[in-house]
């Protein structure tokens, strides 16, 4: 639904129920491991429902296996845990941090760690 430039909560389509049951079980089962999976739902959960972020769990699922399917050479290797953290520019981010320190009223003086 949209109006103006604003867009509205989409609803899930009306697909497949058991393709739908299967997913969800798969991302349940996913949001438990030690993956990038279940970093991704430890992500979404944390600004969005618990049920909403299955829901986005399993189409990255089902995204996953549709490109898997699409492609008879690939293969699939995990990003694994640490994905969105090795992303950081830790300069940008070190900065970041200083400001919001000395908005606080504190001095601070990095020193790179051994």
């Amino acid at each position: 639904m949209e109006s103006g430039h604003k867009k509205g909560r989409a609803r899930t389509g009306k697909g497949n129920r058991y393709l739908k049951a299967a997913l969800g079980q798969m991302a349940v089962g996913a949001a438990k491991t030690d993956t990038f999976l279940s970093e991704r739902y430890r992500r979404l959960v944390k600004r969005m429902p618990k049920a909403k972020a299955r829901a986005a769990l399993a189409r990255s699922i089902l995204v996953i296996i549709f490109q898997l399917l699409d492609d008879p050479t690939a293969e699939f290797a995990d990003l694994g845990t640490d994905f969105y953290t090795r992303r950081i520019d830790k300069d940008r981010r070190a900065h970041q941090l200083t400001r919001q320190l000395q908005a606080l009223g504190y001095t601070v003086a990095l020193t790179p760690a051994a």
